[in-house]
């Protein structure tokens, strides 16, 4: 029983420097960013300013349809060009000026889009995934983000086409 006692006290002395060394640790090298050592050794809590992103930003992917955005009519969308199975959901948004469009990724790839054509009737927008790296390891999942993708005027009544390009 007396060495049980030892034991115990031995471990709790042990748990208790352990922690001590490790908030010493976490003040002098914090791993988030959020409080920082001044140089007078006081600590300063003040989280860093985050600049907040913008509502539609065009490339950048996303798993739901940005708030706002409205969707095209089926009939003003020609997703013929695209493979069976592909997503072909089509919204506006700011006005008309930006559409986000479902893409298809997967592994190590990122969806891409571009709008590669805009007359008066139609807007061709190519879709497209980045290439995986050469000997990298991915998984083999497939994603399906909406990206958005800037246009030079409102889509109005003028029809969509998908197309589907190789991965750049």
């Amino acid at each position: 029983m007396r060495y049980l006692t030892k034991l115990v006290g031995t471990g709790l002395i042990l748990a208790t420097v352990t922690a001590c060394g490790a908030q010493g640790t976490m003040a002098t090298n914090p791993a988030s960013g959020g409080d920082s050592v001044a140089p007078s050794g006081s600590i300063s809590t003040s989280p860093s300013p985050v600049p907040k992103p913008l509502p539609n930003p065009p490339g950048k992917p996303r798993l739901e349809v940005p708030e706002g955005s409205t969707p095209v009519p089926a009939d003003q969308v020609d997703a013929k060009a695209l493979p069976p199975g592909f997503p072909h959901e089509v919204y506006t948004a700011n006005g008309g000026t930006i559409i986000n469009v479902r893409a298809e990724e997967g592994g190590c790839g990122h969806a891409l889009g571009e709008a590669i054509e805009q007359t008066a009737q139609h807007v061709v927008l190519d879709l497209s995934e980045t290439k995986a790296q050469t000997g990298q390891m991915c998984t083999m999942d497939l994603r399906y983000p909406y990206i958005s993708v800037a246009l030079a005027a409102p889509l109005g009544e003028r029809t969509v086409v998908l197309k589907q390009s190789p991965p750049r």
